[in-house]
């Protein structure tokens, strides 16, 4: 505290500090005091299973979720029902500030992806909290959470959820029990939405947002998800990428056959299927699709001259990620999220390792994965992927094939179109879209990182669709923090950061939106 003090009252007498950071200070100084308390919290919030497929488990969280809000005093807490009464609710509050005239909603999710515990490092568990000294990557050692409440920023909690997006509700609670706890006035009325099935792609969120139009109102909603960027810096983004899949199955012979016997002669679905997915991309690594890249929105002048100041990460992320060559010779990570792309998740043919044998596999799949931009449209885009599989000579089935049609077509492929939805991106030019910016540098004397679309994807287009709404994302956590895998983490100072940056939010001075 005192170091504090004096660091206050030297900006001060140098002209450096402005209201906001001062506030800053305060929010600091008041998480300080609750570390200790906020962590034991956060590790019960951890500790329960938030899997998106169980329901029970999901509950759970809800109503952890309810009693961490009503214990801040946010008003009117309550279930948001979507009209399929099976899925997972949205957990909603609001603080309605007397003579307030605007609204800002914060947002993250309480679901988390699907684990496989086998693959979680020694000592490690998807839902019993570790404290690691740092990195897992950096040969850091579990030890024991302080019993006197002191944690190094560096440190890293290891759980499902801690980083995705867990830390997103952790934060925007913890903020606004600061604010308020500061004393400071709130400009704006605050709504909070915590989304229970984003991680199983949203499918009834718009449900939601038609069965509350009227209580989800807003000016302005704050999205708290995804990674700040991988430089370290604190990041404002303005849309999100859309998603599709596509599901591909190719067939052989009826049954395996002997490699030796049949090798050379019989049809071998996994050599099929590499060929089929070796023709989607040129040999620079670009989508080779007809019209995959016809339909793209081109960035304003603005958004350009956002991307051309995204510091370049590229040599950092090789390094760290151990591969030498980008896909597309030249191109930077930055230019590659506002492109749409094609990925193959996973592939599937026969056996390999021990499970491997001597035979012609029957059948070989994979899954591909579309990132779509604005101006795509993701059944549009599905269809091209569709008509590309028939150009190169496949029948196309959304069915297993029949003994009839295997003894009419050589090359058959079972396609299976996966649900998705469309990219977003929000005018930067917006007044609030400034203010919003101008709240996050007050936190920081460092660059804040603008961004016209994250790499990742957000159902963030029905939030415009059904509420007409402006959505901004606001991330808080570490960029290597292994969401959707296993050994998912959260640095400690990234959510010590972000509970200061979603104060400064709630406390944005009123004016022109």
């Amino acid at each position: 505290m005192k170091r504090q003090l004096l660091l206050f009252l030297f900006l001060a007498i140098s002209g450096i500090l402005n209201s906001q950071s001062s506030q800053t200070l305060k929010i600091r100084s008041y998480r300080e005091q609750k570390e200790s308390q906020w962590m034991q919290e956060y590790i019960q919030f951890l500790s329960i299973p938030n899997i998106a497929a169980d329901t029970a488990g999901l509950k759970k969280n809800a109503d952890f979720i309810m009693q961490m809000m009503r214990k801040r005093n946010v008003q009117n807490v309550q279930l948001l029902f979507p009209s399929t009464k099976t899925a997972a609710p949205s957990i909603y509050g609001e603080v309605i500030v007397p003579g307030a005239t605007r609204t800002l909603i914060f947002y993250a999710h309480y679901d988390g992806q699907p684990v496989d515990t086998l693959q979680w490092a020694k000592g490690l568990k998807p839902f019993t909290p570790k404290l690691l000294n740092g990195s897992l990557e950096k040969n850091a050692a579990i030890i024991p959470f302080p019993a006197n409440g002191k944690y190094d920023p560096q440190w890293r909690i290891y759980a499902r959820g801690a980083s995705d997006d867990k830390a997103g509700v952790m934060a925007i609670l913890s903020a606004y029990e600061s604010v308020i706890q500061t004393g400071f006035s709130l400009n704006y009325n605050i709504k909070f939405f915590f989304e229970g099935e984003e991680e199983a792609g949203s499918t009834h969120l718009n449900e939601i947002f038609q069965n509350y139009t009227s209580l989800l109102k807003s000016d302005l909603w704050i999205i708290c998800d995804g990674p700040v960027h991988q430089s370290g810096k604190k990041a404002v983004i303005f849309g999100a990428r859309g998603d599709a899949h596509v599901d591909i199955t190719v067939y052989g012979p009826s049954r395996p056959l002997h490699s030796g016997h049949y090798g050379n002669w019989a049809p071998n679905p996994a050599l099929m299927l590499a060929k089929l997915l070796a023709s989607m991309k040129d040999d620079n690594g670009r989508v080779a699709i007809r019209g995959f890249n016809d339909d793209v929105t081109p960035l304003t002048t603005l958004e350009k001259k956002a991307v051309s100041e995204i510091p370049s990460v590229d040599e950092q992320m090789k390094e760290e990620l151990k591969f030498v060559k980008e896909e597309i010779p030249g191109m930077g990570l930055s230019d590659a999220i506002m492109i749409p792309s094609l990925n193959i998740n996973g592939m599937q043919s026969g056996g390999v390792g021990a499970k491997a044998s001597n035979v012609i596999p029957t059948m070989a799949s994979a899954v591909l994965d579309l990132r779509l931009v604005p101006g795509n449209d993701y059944k549009r885009q599905q269809q091209r992927v569709v008509d590309h599989i028939r150009a190169q000579g496949y029948y196309v089935t959304d069915t297993e094939p029949i003994e009839a049609e295997k003894k009419i077509f050589a090359k058959i492929a079972k396609v299976t179109l996966s649900g998705g939805y469309n990219a977003q991106r929000t005018s930067m030019s917006l007044p609030i879209a400034q203010k919003v910016i101008d709240a996050v540098k007050s936190t920081t004397n460092d660059q804040v990182v603008l961004i016209p679309n994250m790499g990742g994807s957000l159902p963030l287009y029905l939030f415009e669709k059904y509420l007409k709404a402006t959505t901004i994302t606001v991330p808080v956590a570490n960029h290597d923090n292994n969401q959707h895998a296993e050994n998912e983490n959260i640095r400690l100072l990234n959510l010590w950061n972000g509970i200061e940056t979603m104060a400064a939010l709630m406390l944005m001075p009123p004016g022109p939106l």
